[in-house]
C-alpha cells in the first residue's frame, strides 16, 4: 500500500510514477466530493498512468472509488466508468471516518482483519454509552481529564507511544483533535512523540521546558514476539545486567521511568493501557478517541464536527492559481504582494 494525494510534492509523485512503471498495481481513490485538490490531482495523474499501462478497460477493473452515495465528481466518474465503489456516509466527516469504508477498504487490502477491528469498536461503544457511570466510562474520563488540565494552563497534549507501529495512529489522532477543537481561539494543541526515539530529541524540552503541556501515554501490555538480550563475555557495552531479559522489559522500564521523571518535572500524565496491538484493541482505542473527541469539543463549547478554518488557505491557494471564479480574491492578494 503506497499513499498518494495526501500532499502535493512533485518529486514524490515523479518517483512514485517511476516505481509504478515497474509494478502491476490498482488504485483506491477516496474522496467524498472528488474535487479536493490533493487527491484529485493525484488521481488524475495516476489514472492516466494506469490507462497508459494496461488500457482503459483493464484500468476500470483496477480502480475502486470510495465516495458519496449519489453526488459529486467522483461519484459521477465512478458511475460513468463502472468503477467498483463504496459509500462514505453523509453524516460522517473525514477525520471521523476511519471505521467506515474510508479506513476499512485500505486496511482490508493490507490484510487487516477489519471484522475484529469493528468488533473492538462495538465493544467500546458499549463501554462509552452515556448510561455507563462516569468513573467507568473511558471516553468521559479522558475528555474530562484533558479539559481539566487545559483549564489549568496546559495548552499542549503530547500523545506518546513506545511502539513504532503506533506512529500513524498518532498522526490520525492529531487531525482528529486538532481539526475538531482548534477554533474560536480555543483548543488543546495536539502533538506526538515516538519513544524512546524522541526522548533523545524532545525529551529535554518536555522535562525542563515551559510547563504548558501534558502527556497521554499509550501503553501496550503484551508484545506479539519475544527477543532476548544475549550475554557477552567482554561486556564492553556494560549491558550484561540486561542479559536474559527480553527487549520489551527494557522498553517498559523506559516508559515507566519517563512517566515518573516527567511527572516530577511538572508534566501531568494520562496513561491509556491496551492489551496488545491487535485489530480488536485498536478498534477499541479508535472508537474511544472519536467518542471522547466529540465530548471534549462540547466541553470547550465549540462544534467538534466542523472545520471552518481550513477554507482560508484554500481560498488563497485558488486565488493564487487564478482559478475561475476567484478573480476578486486574485486581485486582492496580488495587491498585497
Amino acid at each position: 500500500m503506497i499513499f498518494a494525494g495526501h500532499q502535493i510534492g512533485e518529486d514524490y509523485m515523479h518517483e512514485l510514477l517511476e516505481l509504478l512503471d515497474l509494478h502491476s498495481y490498482s488504485i483506491v481513490v477516496i474522496s467524498k466530493s472528488g474535487t479536493t485538490t490533493e487527491p484529485a490531482i493525484a488521481f488524475r495523474i495516476l489514472r492516466e498512468h494506469l490507462i497508459r499501462k494496461v488500457g482503459k478497460e483493464e484500468a476500470k477493473q483496477r480502480i475502486v472509488a470510495v465516495t458519496d452515495a449519489s453526488t459529486g465528481a467522483l461519484r459521477k466518474l465512478a458511475d460513468d466508468e463502472g468503477y467498483r465503489s463504496f459509500v462514505i456516509p453523509d453524516d460522517v466527516g473525514g477525520r471521523f471516518s476511519i471505521l467506515t469504508p474510508v479506513g476499512l477498504i485500505p486496511l482490508a487490502i493490507c490484510g487487516t482483519d477489519i471484522r475484529q477491528l469493528i468488533a473492538g469498536a462495538a465493544e467500546m461503544r458499549e463501554g462509552c454509552d452515556p448510561g455507563v457511570p462516569f468513573e467507568e466510562n473511558p471516553a468521559l474520563l479522558y475528555a474530562a481529564t484533558r479539559n481539566a488540565l487545559y483549564r489549568t494552563g496546559k495548552k499542549i497534549e503530547i500523545l506518546v507511544n513506545y511502539n513504532p507501529k503506533l506512529h500513524y495512529l498518532a498522526e490520525w489522532w492529531k487531525q482528529l483533535f486538532g481539526e475538531s477543537e482548534g477554533k474560536e481561539g480555543k483548543g488543546i494543541f495536539p502533538a506526538s512523540v515516538d519513544n524512546s526515539t524522541d526522548l533523545h530529541s524532545m525529551g529535554q524540552y518536555i522535562q525542563e521546558g515551559e510547563r504548558i503541556l501534558f502527556e497521554t501515554v499509550i501503553s501496550v501490555e503484551q508484545t506479539r514476539h519475544s527477543v532476548h538480550i544475549p550475554r557477552d563475555e567482554s561486556n564492553l557495552d556494560q549491558l550484561n545486567f540486561l542479559s536474559g531479559k527480553n527487549i520489551d522489559q527494557v522498553n517498559k522500564m523506559a516508559e515507566l521511568g519517563t512517566i515518573l521523571a516527567h511527572m516530577d518535572g511538572g508534566v501531568p500524565n494520562i496513561r491509556l493501557s491496551i492489551p496488545d496491538i491487535s485489530e480488536r484493541s485498536l478498534g477499541q482505542l479508535l472508537y474511544m478517541f472519536e467518542n471522547a473527541c466529540g465530548i471534549s469539543g462540547y466541553l470547550l463549547n465549540v462544534n467538534p464536527f466542523n472545520q471552518p478554518g481550513v477554507e482560508a488557505y484554500k481560498k488563497n491557494m485558488f486565488a493564487l492559481l487564478e482559478k475561475p471564479g476567484f478573480e476578486k480574491e486574485t486581485a486582492r492578494i496580488k495587491s498585497r504582494m
